[in-house]
């Protein structure tokens, strides 16, 4: 499983990219995995201030649909719209291509909160 050492992750499997006063944010490869082939995703907080925690947009997959949720708060700023017509990106490429949103950081410090990819391989693995 592929868990890059560059990347934060939350408990509910998304990751972020930082990239100065904005964030990229997807799911990861565990998250696709066990989700699924991919069918649909729906992100409609384009251009919407949206708290931590609070639910971004929704991943359809064959057997269920999963909430996505802000790993902190902020203004979605992109929404990656190669899904809407390709949903299978994802899983393909969750870490690159298969990227959901961009958010323009709200609180900084919030990113404090975010687990490294030692933390996240133990939570995924119970370790």
């Amino acid at each position: 499983m592929n868990i890059p050492e560059t990347l934060k992750y939350t408990k509910d499997h998304e990751w972020i990219r930082v990239e100065g006063d904005e964030i990229t944010v997807g799911i990861t490869d565990f998250a696709q995995g066990e989700l699924g082939d991919i069918v649909y995703v729906e992100i409609e907080t384009l251009g919407e201030t949206v708290e931590k925690e609070a639910v971004f947009g929704t991943v359809e997959a064959v057997k269920t649909v999963s909430d996505l949720f802000m790993p902190i708060g902020g203004e979605v700023i992109a929404v990656n719209e190669a899904l809407e017509a390709n949903p299978e990106i994802v899983n393909d490429d969750p870490f690159g291509d298969g990227w959901m949103i961009r958010i323009k950081v709200a609180d900084p410090t919030e990113l404090e909160d975010l687990l490294d990819a030692a933390a996240y391989q133990g939570l995924i693995t119970g370790a």
